[in-house]
């Protein structure tokens, strides 16, 4: 299993930065990709950015250019550090861990930009 917490969420103006973390429970060596996703209300979840073992990343179409995915493997963590934020970055903010055989979620953390 694989336990997932999120933090760092908060409000922020349009056109400021803002980084999230995720801590894992245990090696993210060990697990095939780590991702964030984000949901709106109202709106499905979708994929914001994911970081494969070998480090590889793939973004979102409407974050390219603006966010970064990273990891820190000797804390088990990854990152998403958020530039130039709209106002339809407004979401709830997942974690998301692909070991294979199973996924694993965070609980969320919400990030607004809002002036």
């Amino acid at each position: 299993q694989v336990q997932l917490v999120e933090s760092g969420g908060g409000l922020v103006q349009p056109g400021g930065s803002l980084r999230v973390s995720c801590a894992a429970s245990r090696s993210i060596l060990a697990i095939n990709a780590m991702g964030w996703y984000r949901q709106a209300p109202g709106k499905q979840r979708e994929l914001v950015a994911t970081l494969t073992i070998g480090g590889r990343t793939n973004y979102a179409e409407s974050v390219k250019g603006r966010f970064t995915i990273s990891r820190d493997n000797a804390k088990n963590t990854v990152f998403l550090q958020m530039n130039s934020l709209k106002p339809e970055d407004t979401a709830v903010y997942y974690c998301n861990a692909d070991t294979g055989p199973r996924v694993y979620w965070g609980q969320g953390t919400q990030v607004t930009v809002s002036s």
